[in-house]
């Protein structure tokens, strides 16, 4: 697939990608993909991430149920980062950390410490069982 191989992959085959939020535009979380990852992720109209830690394709959701649904793909000017337009589903207002908040940015540096500024939506402890 030409597409694919115009992506500067890194030396592991790997590529960053950021989930930004269709309708808020909030920044929801950072992955990585591998080839097969974003290929998937174009056939499927679904968010498929590569875990590192688990050397395996991860589709988002699959023990969740935190489904990202992707309105559109597009690549920086260096073709060596993903931007992913997402709809969160799985929970009102979407959860897209694991560790149950809306987004995995939730931490702020103020006065030399990084304070978490958004609430736990949700218990991980419910989430993933």
């Amino acid at each position: 697939m030409g597409w694919l191989d115009e992506i500067r992959w890194d030396a592991q085959g790997l590529v960053p990608a950021i989930a930004q939020e269709q309708g808020s535009k909030d920044v929801l979380m950072f992955a990585w993909m591998n080839r097969e990852a974003l290929q998937k992720t174009a056939e499927l109209g679904r968010a498929v991430y590569f875990s590192r830690s688990r050397n395996k394709l991860w589709f988002k959701g699959e023990e969740s149920g935190h489904v990202q649904v992707v309105h559109e793909i597009r690549v920086d000017c260096d073709t060596d980062v993903v931007l992913l337009t997402v709809t969160q589903q799985g929970h009102t207002p979407g959860i897209a950390c694991h560790t149950g908040r809306h987004s995995c940015f939730f931490s702020v540096l103020q006065d030399g410490q990084w304070q978490a500024m958004d609430p736990v939506l949700k218990s991980p402890d419910t989430i993933y069982k």
